[in-house]
């Protein structure tokens, strides 16, 4: 299967009064042709940073991407300038960002916003421009597409807005769309038919996509990988199968003892205890050696390799170490 996209150790910074922070440490991962790629962690593991930089979006100062690669198609985006990245910002790659209350001008009608990227790359005429948004909202599922393109995003609902943000990145048909947490500040009702609609998206026009959440039931239902961040860093990738049925770090398998489960009603659960590490003076071993029940002392002083479980699946944690293995097992015997 073709790599469409390919991050190869990518470093983001901030500059700020306090110090810098290290963002993005060495973050790689590569999404296949027609893929949903899920990347998913807590809140301030460098998620919405890592598309940021794929977009290059990082304000520049305080941020900057002070080290690594971001291959589409082979070419380097990291390289890229201003110019030449708006011309592939909306075309090629294109981002759902986080909140569809705030993504949309409350000024402009659906149906200008709706068109602006398509006269702006495509130099189609207005007429044109009108058919190409009447069929997109039509695909998005938004009826009565000739009246709705006259009105303004606040006689729209929550969800209804996230529909026109979704058609908007997908107007200029680009192959690779970036979902910032598409469902959040939705209800769940609402959230289940986006979600449909990216399988309907990616069926009908066969665009690959990088989904980023903290939302493990999202990612169950239409992700085809998973990659697991935290601290700046990806620790586990693997198909959902293997995240969700073999994960192998102590981090990933905390995320999945946190999520409610209809299947074990008695089961309680289980939180991860201890915060995040100080990424203004990050650990030099794994970053989740302060909240790992496992831990050990190598662990805070060396960061783990990269262990190929399958060809699919891999992880950075010393309990994958044979030695390591066994004086786990002695210990708990």
């Amino acid at each position: 299967m073709e790599k469409i996209l390919k991050v190869e150790n990518l470093h983001v910074t901030f500059s700020t009064y306090g110090g810098t922070v290290k963002a993005v440490r060495g973050v790689n991962f590569h999404l296949n042709e027609g893929e949903t790629l899920a990347i998913v962690g807590e809140s301030g593991c460098g998620k919405s940073v890592t598309s940021n930089a794929i977009m290059r979006l990082i304000p520049n100062p305080p941020g900057k991407i002070t080290n690594g690669s971001i291959l589409f198609k082979g070419q380097d985006l990291a390289k890229y300038s201003e110019k030449k990245m708006r011309s592939i910002r909306g075309v090629d790659i294109s981002m759902i960002f986080q909140d569809p209350m705030t993504a949309l001008n409350p000024t402009l009608t659906i149906g200008t916003q709706l068109m602006e990227g398509l006269r702006q790359h495509k130099h189609v005429s207005g007429e044109e421009a009108k058919d190409k948004a009447i069929e997109m909202m039509d695909l998005v599922g938004i009826s009565n597409p000739e009246e709705r393109l006259k009105q303004y995003p606040h006689q729209f609902s929550g969800g209804m807005r996230q529909r026109i943000v979704i058609a908007i990145a997908l107007i200029c048909e680009p192959d690779l769309l970036i979902a910032d947490e598409p469902t959040t500040a939705l209800d769940v009702t609402i959230q289940a038919q986006i979600l449909e609609l990216f399988e309907k998206i990616q069926n009908t026009t066969g665009v690959s996509i990088i989904l980023i959440t903290h939302d493990l039931g999202v990612v169950a239902k239409i992700a085809d990988r998973i990659a697991v961040m935290y601290a700046g860093k990806i620790i586990e990738t693997g198909t959902k199968r293997e995240i969700f049925y073999e994960p192998q770090h102590p981090y990933t398998k905390g995320l999945l003892k946190s999520v409610p489960r209809l299947d074990l009603k008695e089961a309680r659960l289980t939180p991860i205890d201890g915060t995040p590490p100080d990424l203004f003076s990050p650990p030099v071993g794994c970053p989740f050696t302060a909240r790992c029940p496992f831990a050990m002392e190598v662990c805070d002083k060396v960061y783990p390799a990269n262990t190929e479980l399958t060809g699919s699946h891999q992880v950075n944690c010393w309990l994958q170490d044979e030695r390591a293995k066994q004086l786990l097992e002695a210990a708990i015997k």
